[in-house]
């Protein structure tokens, strides 16, 4: 399945990258696998390492790092410009009954900031926490594993398609590759 690798190396980080105003996009399969095809590229070919993740209705939780010499910051940049741009891309193809009110939050989220042109999907930031301790690392991943029970969604983690659970919990290999925390 992954490789093993132990919590308490430098570089390992908790992140949380949340769609503006908290809206529920991901709650459609195709913007869902958006996130998932760009992660997979983004381990492929940009050096991201993902240790354990989980997709919800409008965040992605990753506990990641990267290979040597690739920043994080420069990662999930490219990661959020990317996805952006493809979901309100998708979203005014696919079969979804608020395209009209997603498009209209989406571009006045963007309106009042010189720097975005049209539309802002991704609020500011992906609010990096470096995993420092063993005990750290394991209370992040047992908290990203269980959001989607917190939530309501399922009564196991490891039922969560959208979710790196299933790597963990059942030996099942999941949607995306992981490199396991010991």
């Amino acid at each position: 399945m992954g490789n093993t690798f132990s919590a308490h190396n430098y570089g390992i980080y908790f992140t949380t990258s949340t769609v503006v105003d908290w809206i529920d996009v991901f709650t459609r399969k195709e913007l869902a696998e958006i996130i998932i095809e760009s992660l997979k590229y983004c381990h492929q070919s940009k050096g991201l390492i993902i240790y354990a993740w989980c997709l919800m209705p409008s965040h992605l939780h990753l506990i990641s790092g990267t290979q040597e010499g690739v920043a994080i910051s420069d990662v999930m940049r490219d990661f959020k410009k990317f996805t952006s741009k493809k979901v309100l891309a998708d979203i005014q193809t696919i079969n979804e009954s608020r395209k009209e009110w997603l498009v209209d939050r989406f571009e006045f989220a963007g309106r009042f900031n010189s720097k975005i042109k049209g539309f802002k999907f991704w609020q500011d930031g992906f609010h990096p926490v470096d995993l420092y301790t063993p005990e750290f690392t394991r209370q992040k991943l047992e908290y990203l594993h269980n959001n989607p029970v917190a939530a309501g969604i399922v009564r196991e983690p490891q039922h969560y398609l959208y979710s790196s659970a299933a790597d963990y919990c059942s030996n099942e290999k999941g949607l995306l590759p992981v490199t396991f925390l010991s």
